[in-house]
């Protein structure tokens, strides 16, 4: 099971790097599940954030739920 699972929309979430490395690997798969553009701009958004914090030492992603 994957890691993007885990993100809740009504809590918080939170990734560290290593955590945003494996969920990157999911969004090839995210991607072919996409229904319309916005869904797919996104993913790929996502994908930037994901990249980011995966290569950047000591950093976090959150994910903050309604």
């Amino acid at each position: 099971m994957g890691k993007l699972w885990r993100v809740d929309p009504y809590g918080d979430t939170q990734f560290n790097e290593q955590e945003a490395r494996a969920a990157l690997g999911e969004i090839t798969d995210l991607l072919q599940l996409c229904a319309d553009a916005a869904q797919t701009t996104a993913v790929t958004d996502l994908a930037v954030l994901l990249k980011s914090c995966a290569t950047t030492p000591g950093s976090y992603l959150w994910f903050i739920g309604d």
